[in-house]
């Protein structure tokens, strides 16, 4: 996994002249994947795909799954010969709930003596013997001009359980994809959608479907992440149980709320809410927590994921959060055909990790 953390928000600087690489985002309910090219210093897309997990699980479309390595390796392999994949060098995220992420204060000390007790004092937030996982970590750069600031460093700490690990390398070898680098999701996220020069704090909200990920990021580091464990297919599961509907068409009406007027809009419309209000009111909890604890002001709030793209969700938030709200770009950093444009309007906020673990991937290129 080795030094993840030191390429959080490298920039695409036209690396990898020709080549071709594969950003892999495998998650509770389908796997996305992402393959784009250096072109003139540009990163380009040469093609993407989404394939659901749950009928590998014998469950329905847009349901989280618990696969077992093979069934992953069948679907990523089936999602690569039917995208028409031409590349294997690739990269994978980790999902958040494999991964445990800390940040704490450490006295300034010399780089070697760092490398010895940030180890050590990391033990105290891992929850799980050291030997268990692999550590990751780096030194968190400094912004303030208080004099008793300037005698600590920040180190953020990310472990990863050798045994997802283990799976995960079982899938790379399974499917014949060259992986170089494992990388948390939340970080390929940033590298996706967040402008590297916005001093402001930003939240980051990600529904996916089985869980909503929350990260605040001030100057490209991830200061706080928060993990809620409902997600997209409780507003499905929801508005199965209200309007007496099997989850698959309670999934199609989600999809398409508010684009067609309808007699069960209303009944829709609050079965979204049910689910979203919680989630907001703990993002906004998050958000107060951090503007606490660091004295600073968190501005904008941008969303990503398949689950925010509900119709209206925008406003809700607005209303929920009092902040800015911004719907995530993922492809903005990424040139794309010009008939592949509305829809990635449409889609496009589902491929937010796979396009930020692409971007790295092409980045080490170079």
């Amino acid at each position: 996994m080795g030094n993840f953390l030191n390429k959080f928000f490298s920039i695409f600087s036209g690396g990898g002249k020709n080549k071709s690489v594969l950003g892999i985002d495998i998650g509770a309910s389908s796997i996305k994947i992402v393959q784009i090219k250096n072109k003139g210093g540009r990163a380009v897309l040469q093609t993407y795909g989404e394939i659901a997990l749950g009928p590998y699980a014998e469950k329905n479309i847009g349901q989280a799954t618990k696969l077992q390595v093979d069934k992953i390796t069948e679907a990523l392999t089936d999602l690569i010969n039917e995208s028409n994949v031409t590349t294997n060098q690739s990269a994978i995220s980790i999902p958040m709930r494999s991964s445990m992420v800390s940040v704490f204060k450490m006295p300034e000390l010399k780089e070697k003596q760092l490398e010895q007790m940030v180890p050590i004092e990391a033990r105290k937030y891992i929850p799980v013997p050291i030997s268990e996982v692999a550590l990751d970590w780096f030194i968190v750069p400094t912004h303030g001009d208080d004099d008793e600031d300037k005698k600590f460093v920040e180190a953020m700490v990310v472990a990863i359980h050798n045994d997802v690990l283990s799976s995960y390398n079982q899938i790379v070898q399974s499917s014949k994809v060259d992986a170089s680098f494992f990388e948390v999701e939340m970080f390929s996220t940033a590298r996706a959608v967040l402008d590297t020069t916005y001093n402001m704090p930003v939240m980051v909200i990600d529904i996916g479907a089985g869980a909503t990920k929350i990260y605040i990021t001030e100057r490209g580091v991830v200061r706080d992440s928060h993990l809620i464990s409902k997600g997209s297919q409780d507003i499905t599961r929801n508005i199965s149980v209200s309007l007496g509907i099997s989850f698959d068409y309670a999934e199609k009406l989600k999809r398409n709320f508010g684009r067609n007027k309808s007699d069960q809009d209303e009944k829709i419309k609050n079965a979204i809410e049910n689910i979203m209000n919680p989630i907001l009111s703990d993002a906004n909890s998050t958000l107060l927590n951090f503007q606490k604890k660091y004295s600073k002001n968190v501005p904008r709030a941008v969303f990503v994921g398949g689950g925010s793209l509900l119709n209206g969700l925008d406003g809700l938030a607005q209303k929920r959060l009092g902040v800015e709200v911004v719907m995530g770009n993922p492809f903005e950093k990424v040139e794309v055909p010009a008939f592949l444009m509305e829809v990635l309007k449409e889609t496009g906020l589902s491929f937010t990790v796979a396009i930020g673990i692409a971007l790295r991937r092409l980045q080490e290129l170079e």
